[in-house]
């Protein structure tokens, strides 16, 4: 979907075009903050609409303060990648990528580096962030609590060879709160994903061929 890799079958289109390689109607927020360590964090936030030069100078000024302001981070314009936490990176990785005004916003892992502290107050946070910002955002995780309590609709992925074993419609309304993860209908969906999910030890990375021979 990023465009970095060639897909092996079927085809990726956003609005009616087709995906051939990387575009500007899409950014990608890594595991890793991978923000450049010589540049501020206004810098930072800035350069993606640098290297896009569809933005003026002060277009990206504005679109530069307003970001790093969304994400909760106004004061630390000047500061350096260095002297913020892990969590506050990631909230510059974040608002580097919706500064660029991409049309799908996608997240590989953004938290799983994070302690799970700050993974759980990041979470809140996105979904705030997100109430603004407005974009279609694909979310990847390991973490199936994550899954439900962020998205609209979760696509639960097999072993190797990956495969899509079912989508399902998370029933929540939002706004939402922290406090939805102790609701009895959310622990219900998160199960409900955890039997998709589990496999045996002994028939990861099976072929669907070879899972039917052993369960016979």
């Amino acid at each position: 979907m990023a465009g970095l890799l060639t897909h092996d079958a079927g085809s990726v289109s956003i609005d009616g075009e087709t995906i051939r390689g990387p575009g500007m109607n899409r950014a990608v927020v890594f595991q890793h903050s991978s923000l450049l360590p010589w540049r501020t964090i206004a810098g930072n936030v800035r350069y993606g609409m640098e290297l896009q030069q569809r933005f003026d100078a002060v277009t990206m000024r504005e679109r530069t303060e307003a970001f790093i302001t969304l994400v909760g981070l106004g004061g630390f314009e000047r500061h350096y990648p260095s002297e913020l936490s892990g969590g506050m990176q990631q909230r510059v990785n974040l608002a580097r990528a919706l500064a660029a005004d991409p049309v799908v916003l996608l997240m590989d892992e953004p938290f799983a580096a994070l302690d799970a502290q700050t993974r759980e107050y990041m979470q809140a946070e996105l979904l705030k962030i997100w109430s603004e910002a407005r974009k279609t955002v694909l979310f990847i995780t390991h973490q199936i609590n994550e899954a439900v309590f962020l998205a609209d609709r979760v696509a639960v992925m097999s072993a190797r060879p990956g495969r899509v074993k079912g989508v399902i419609d998370i029933p929540f309304e939002r706004p939402r709160t922290l406090r939805l993860k102790r609701d009895t209908r959310f622990l219900e969906v998160e199960e409900t994903i955890w039997q998709m999910v589990e496999e045996t030890p002994d028939r990861i990375g099976m072929s669907a061929r070879e899972r039917a021979q052993a369960a016979s």
